[in-house]
């Protein structure tokens, strides 16, 4: 055969065709259309905010399709064709710039969406998200109201939970800071309750937990600890002022329990995905310090030092 212009014509369509075939009509015909165990439809709302989400490039950072590799991340569910039946463009997403989105339903409480939009430095002040408040308040709201859906029936469970202790949080916080205290250390269990913390308070420890609490905590609990950081504004009710608990006898597991698992309801997140378990002593540590003037730092009860303490 000679390779005249017709044949590299036809063997380049061929080619084409070929790849086409694999590509496109193969993940087709063999993807699963139908619904998956938590889909459910979007409200008028929930569309509108996908729209906002769409036309920001919010998929461009944000992907929203946990897969098999990202159980490290903590994702309780593995994404699945039917989860975006009704999505047209699906917004999957391949970038990590930011955290996968997918399940992001109901792992905060409104409140705290609201503040990261207007500057997500104000709830992770490492954050290199873009501000969105140039979005109008009808705008914003409709854009909380899709991410709050992600997830769709689990997310709904999620927010059911939140609504639910947001309401028992601000009656707490409304009560006054003797009741407010009361209700917050009575959710933690006694057996944390009587564990001091366990490493020593040293200059590097304590170095440790300024620069965690500088990346994780300042941008809502302020500098100086008295919960007036820049996020309070949107938040309610609002972050926690630590210097409240002087001469209270708050111990280092009281801290580390509330640091490692949150406030439900709160703006408060949890952070035993984020922080190891020493960065988690530490900065509660740090907290104890400089703002409770109180610290259990390696008290009785103590099991044997760890190999590396002073």
């Amino acid at each position: 055969m000679k390779m005249t212009p017709a044949a590299i014509f036809v063997g380049s369509l061929m080619i084409l065709l070929a790849v086409i075939v694999v590509v496109v009509y193969v993940p087709w015909s063999t993807i699963d259309t139908a619904p998956s165990d938590i889909f459910r439809d979007r409200s008028p709302l929930e569309a509108q905010g996908r729209l906002i989400y769409k036309a920001n490039g919010c998929v461009y950072c944000h992907s929203q399709s946990i897969r098999t590799i990202d159980w490290g991340l903590g994702a309780q569910r593995i994404a699945q064709a039917g989860d975006y039946i009704a999505d047209s463009p699906v917004q999957l997403g391949s970038a990590r710039n930011g955290p996968d989105l997918s399940q992001a339903g109901g792992e905060h409480p409104d409140d705290w969406h609201i503040a990261h939009f207007m500057n997500p430095r104000y709830t992770s002040p490492n954050s290199i998200m873009p501000s969105f408040s140039f979005l109008s308040e009808e705008e914003m709201y409709a854009l909380t109201r899709y991410v709050q859906s992600l997830g769709f029936k689990d997310a709904d469970v999620r927010m059911e939970r939140q609504r639910y202790w947001k309401k028992k949080a601000i009656e707490a916080y409304e009560a006054g800071p003797e009741e407010n205290i009361e209700w917050l250390h009575d959710h933690v269990p006694q057996g944390w309750r009587d564990i001091p913390n366990p490493y020593p308070t040293t200059a590097a420890g304590l170095a440790r937990g300024h620069k965690i609490y500088q990346e994780f905590c300042a941008g809502c609990h302020s500098p100086i600890g008295d919960g007036m950081g820049p996020a309070q504004p949107w938040i309610y009710p609002p972050p926690f002022n630590f210097t409240t608990l002087k001469n209270r006898e708050i111990s280092g597991g009281i801290l580390y329990y509330q640091i490692m698992n949150g406030i439900t309801g709160t703006a408060m997140p949890y952070f035993k995905k984020h922080l190891e378990s020493e960065k988690i002593w530490e900065v509660g540590n740090y907290i104890a310090v400089y703002f409770i003037d109180q610290s259990d730092a390696n008290t009785e009860p103590r099991g044997i030092d760890a190999s590396w303490e002073p």
